[in-house]
Formats: structure tokens, sequence, C-alpha cells
């Protein structure tokens, strides 16, 4: 992300073609269009990283991508919790670069936010990184400089505990998933700001409104229709970005290489998986095998068994699996459907298991946008324009800001939004696997500051999907003001999603304490996820002073305005 004088221009993204496997990192070129420097771990407290551009060809495309070390994913990083260490980048571009340090808890000028925590690393420039590792887990570290997260400068930490851990296992696997396009991602987000739903490629049909039709009834067909119309939205727009133009990676991999993580039989296996993407959701699982979740975001969590996740652009988990057959398929299908990432779990190279077919592309309903009671016709022309322009008596449902009544920059407004923690999700609902969900994280420790927060500061997540603008509370990021902290004070914040697409929101510096709908501590995070329709609090202690970074974690929602400075003063 690059902050410019004129407060503009924070990006976010991300691209593959390297490796990550084993204990460290396995490296892969059979597909690079020149020789790349082999992908590796990288141990100890003094490293030296450059950025650069590579050629290489993923798709059959020969495509120049701006590297780490000139390898996709960068090198492993692999700390000690409680060591110094120092990281010298070297930038080899022709433009300024940077790295952020995702979920990291360290001095603002580290954080790697240019234009707030320093001034970004010019061409031929080296900036130099050192700070105390005060934690451990699984992390991941990328640029905040322009588009180059989606370009390619991105890499996983691993942060070994300097205690023992809370279980066991034999053997890792870091699993690193990110969407990668052969398009320039300027040219991505100029035809998405021209045409919000360019790359979905899957649109209501004619047969869709006659299945439609003798399924709910004319009358709810059509009403249902002319609501998503004058809405000018579209029930299946679940991402901006789809496989139309992103092939989904694993490792560094599209589905046709397939990864493969070897194991012994007997042992327990732990995967670390990161989503690094741009802008896509992943949904995950191993058929055939259980996940016992161990950690997220990093933290230690009561583990809990599931068959599949979800897992938000910028999150980490780490599960344990028990495999005892020779091999089984980590599948990760995307959010829409549209794609999938995939590699193999096996006991030897070269085995592979069965490929699920992705599940049916979900639709939105009016529940999903936090509209309960408003499906198929239930609201009508009035209503819907009362929705849009701030106007409805809101003495029953969820107020909001002054600053988004009759304001072009949003579209719709969730009426009854709820914190939807024990929702699997939509597309995950009801499809005969245990799903994870928010309500089944908690924490292996007590709320860590134990106090009551003093001050609540509500935002709104906020939107047009036609002009594809992105804010807070109605007000995009070139023109908002910081939101000011107070160091040492614990307050609570209090999102609302109002628009239909998901969002991560990540805090930098701080971490981010959800809670459950009575108020109680359930698990510390560095990125919340916000499904539609949804409202979700969380602590958060402000201990850490200086200028951070506040935004969603979709690469091009945070460039088009969905930002805030946090500033924590004296």
């Amino acid at each position: 992300m690059q902050l410019k004088s004129s407060r503009r221009n924070f990006i976010k993204g991300i691209t593959a073609a390297g490796i990550v496997g084993g204990l460290g990192l396995r490296s892969f070129d059979a597909f690079s269009a020149v020789s790349l420097m082999p992908s590796r771990t990288l141990t100890g407290t003094d490293f030296d990283l450059f950025i650069s551009e590579t050629l290489l060809n993923i798709t059959g495309k020969t495509r120049y991508a701006k590297t780490i070390n000139a390898g996709l994913p960068g090198p492993l990083l692999r700390w000690k919790e409680g060591d110094t260490v120092t990281l010298r980048v070297k930038n080899r571009l022709s433009e300024t670069t940077s790295i952020h340090w995702h979920g990291l808890i360290l001095p603002a000028n580290m954080d790697g936010v240019p234009g707030l925590s320093f001034h970004g690393i010019e061409p031929d420039e080296t900036y130099v990184y050192s700070f105390q590792v005060k934690q451990n887990g699984t992390y991941w570290y990328h640029s905040h400089s322009g588009l180059q997260e989606q370009e390619g400068v991105y890499g996983p930490i691993i942060i070994d505990a300097a205690e023992p851990e809370p279980f066991v296992w034999d053997r890792e696997h870091i699993v690193m998933l990110t969407d990668w396009s052969d398009e320039k991602a300027s040219d991505i987000l100029a035809k998405l700001k021209k045409q919000s739903d360019y790359y979905n490629f899957a649109k209501p049909t004619v047969s869709d409104f006659f299945r439609d039709a003798r399924e709910k009834g004319l009358g709810n067909t059509l009403a249902d229709r002319k609501m998503w119309a004058e809405m000018k939205m579209n029930p299946t727009d679940l991402a901006d970005v789809s496989g139309a133009t992103y092939t989904y990676l694993m490792n560094g991999q599209g589905p046709g290489k397939n990864w493969t993580g070897l194991f012994r039989k007997g042992e327990k296996v732990r995967l670390r998986f990161i989503n690094g993407s741009a802008m896509s959701y992943f949904d995950v699982r191993i058929p055939g095998l259980k996940m016992t979740v161990v950690a997220a975001d990093g933290q230690y969590v009561t583990p809990v068994s599931v068959d599949e996740f979800r897992i938000a652009a910028a999150e980490t988990y780490d599960v344990i699996v028990e495999p005892v057959d020779d091999a089984y398929t980590i599948f990760a299908q995307s959010m829409d459907r549209s794609g999938y990432a995939r590699g193999t779990l096996a006991v030897r190279e070269g085995l592979s298991a069965p490929v699920p077919a992705p599940d049916p592309r979900p639709w939105l309903t009016m529940d999903d946008m936090g509209m309960g009671g408003m499906d198929h016709g239930s609201m009508d022309h009035s209503q819907m324009q009362s929705m849009d322009h701030g106007t409805m008596d809101h003495s029953q449902m969820q107020q909001h800001p002054a600053s988004e009544t009759d304001n072009p920059l949003v579209d719709m407004q969730a009426m009854m939004p709820t914190a939807k923690l024990s929702d699997p999700g939509i597309g995950l609902r009801n499809n005969g696997r245990k799903v994870l969900t928010y309500a089944d994280l908690k924490s292996t420790f007590e709320d860590p500051d134990g106090r009551e927060p003093s001050r609540t500061i509500e935002l709104h997540l906020t939107g047009h999907m036609e002009k594809f603008a992105w804010s807070f509370n109605g007000i995009k990021f070139s023109d908002s003001e910081p939101v000011t902290l107070r160091y040492g004070e614990r307050v609570r914040i209090v999102l609302v999603n109002d628009t239909m697409m998901t969002h991560p929101i990540h805090l930098h510096g701080m971490w981010s304490d959800l809670e459950d709908e009575q108020g109680n501590f359930l698990v510390r995070k560095h990125t919340i996820d916000m499904p539609p329709g949804s409202r979700r609090s969380y602590r958060v202690t402000a201990d850490a002073l200086g200028r951070w970074a506040y935004h969603c974690h979709l690469l091009f929602h945070m460039e088009t305005g969905m930002f805030r400075e946090v500033r924590v003063i004296e």
C-alpha cells in the first residue's frame, strides 16, 4: 500500500509460482520462463531480501511478476519467539516498494506502510527492518505499495514458540493459497471501475428464471428479480474477481501441477494454511480426513474438529490431520465456485486422490444482506427508496451514520444485521459437512486485557457496487479523518457490513479480540471477517503508539477507499 501526499493509492494483493512444502520450502521452477532462484527457508536472525522483476509462466503465457529473492512465493522466513530479527530489504524495482509483516506486533516504523510508518523503499535503496519477535505461529509478509502484492511480493512466516505448544505433530507443511492473473493488476482494477461485474460469468439466466418460477412461484420470482434490479445488484455477485481471470494456486502451483506434501503413515501432520490472495476467499477441505483446528491467525485456540473451513483473505489457520491412506486431496474452492486450488498429501511423490467437483454456486438472499423478512417481494419500491436514502424509520432497525444519507457512494444499508458467528456462510450451510464457524473459535487464554472497554466506536462498511467504490461510513479514505485512540485505552469497535460483499478487516499493530453476542471474549485475531449483513464487535487495547493502517484486506476494496488511519496518541 502506497500513501502519497494526496492520501491516495493504498493497495494490496498477491500472486504465485514458487513453492512451500515439507518442514521448509520446496522449490519448483518447471514452468518458469527463466531459471528462478529456488525459494527456500531462511532461518536465524539476520536476513537479506531483494525485490525485483522475474519472468514467469504459470498459465502457458510468459509474464513478469514482482518477486522476493527471485522466487514466488518469497522465501519462508523462520524465526524464534523472543529473538530480535534484522531484515535488509533491497529495492531492485523502478518504483517504490515496501514489506509489511502481517499480524506482527512491532513498532510503527517497522510496520512497512508507506505514508504512515515510513516513506517506503525507493529504487536502488535498502531499508533495514529490525524488531523483537513477540509472538509465535503462522503469519505472512507482503508489499504494501501499489499493486505489488497482487503482482507477487509476498511470502510465509513461521515463528517457532519459545515454550512447548499445547499440541503435538510429527511433520508440517505450509499451504499458501493465492490468486494469479496474467492480466496486469491495474487492468483488472480499471475493468472493475468501468463494469463492476465484469468478471461475473454466472449471472442469472432465463433458465434460472423459469426454474425459480417453478419452485417459488411466478409472483415471488418476479418480485425478487425486480428487487435486485432496483438495487443494481446481482445475487450471484459473490466475488469481484473470479476464475474468469484468476488461476487459483496452492504454494505457487495451479491445480494441474498437483503440489504434494509428503507424510508417513501414523504421523500427525500440521498444515499451516495462509490465504495470501488479493481478492479471494477459499473453502478448504480434505475429503476423507477430519481437520483439528489448533490455531487461528497464529494464536492458539481450543482444538475443534471440522470437515471444512472458510478462510478469508489474510487469515491463517493451523490444523492437524492424521492420514491413514496413501493419498488425499487438499481442495480449496473459491467462494464463488469459479475455480479451485488443489494439492495432495501423499506417502510418496506422483500419487493423487480424486478431486471433488466444486459445489453449486450459491446465490445471495435478502437475509444474507441483513434484510431478513424482505425476500420475495415483501419490500416494495417505496421501501427500497427509503432504504437507499437512509430515511426509513429505524426505531426497530440498525441505525446508520448521517454520512451515509443521500450519499452517492452508498448503494445499500443493512436494516437488520446480526453477528452470524454460528453461520458457516453462504454456500456452506447444510452441506452435510461440519464447517468451522467463528463461534467454534475459542482462544486457549482468557481476555488478555480484562478491562471493560471505556468507549465504543461504530464503523459501517459501505460501498457502491455499480461504481466499484468502497469506504467506511460512506467516506472514502482520501476524505476521511483518522480514528484517534488514547495510548493504553481499551475500546470496543463495532463493525456493520452495509454491503453485499464479504470484507476481511485488518487492524495493523494491535490485536482484535472478537466478542460473542453477549460481549464475552471469544478469540484473538488480526483479521476479522465481515460477511454481508453482519454486525460484529471486538475489543482493542491501544498499546502501540503511532500511525497504523486499518482496512479491508481485499486489494481493490482498499485501493478504492475502504481504508482508515488509526492514530494512537499519548
